[in-house]
């Protein structure tokens, strides 16, 4: 169980930083993902860069807890990050999003990162 533990919490934490990486240099395409179509080029490409430094920090975060700290931070820091997606399901909906893409994805995520908390947890 401790490899399953570790092994989804850096796939998590590397998934965040694969987020921010495509907030910043691929906009338009990472905005269509989650939910809510944003011209990058416009107003909302602020938005967007600041939505891209958030996954990206947290996947850092997340990396460095596991690595310099331990499983019960990394376990907390998942319960934490898990509103996050939670958020994201809530935002897609108020903004006409589909609703396959607010609980398909935002809120499948929620639980994925729950479980990894879960499993960090009985570790």
């Amino acid at each position: 169980m401790t490899v399953t533990a570790y092994t989804l919490a850096v796939l998590l934490d590397l998934f965040c930083l694969f987020l921010g990486y495509r907030f910043w240099f691929r906009p338009a395409p990472a905005a269509a993902g989650y939910g809510v179509p944003a011209d990058a080029h416009g107003d909302a490409g602020a938005y967007l860069s600041v939505k891209g430094l958030r996954d990206g920090t947290l996947g850092l975060v997340g990396l460095a807890l596991l690595a310099f700290v331990g499983l019960r931070a990394e376990a907390w820091f998942m319960v934490c990050v898990a509103l996050v997606p939670l958020v994201d399901t809530v935002i897609v909906l108020r903004h006409g999003g589909q609703k396959a893409v607010a609980f398909g994805i935002h809120f499948a995520t929620a639980v994925v990162v729950l479980v990894s908390a879960a499993l960090l947890f009985a570790v």
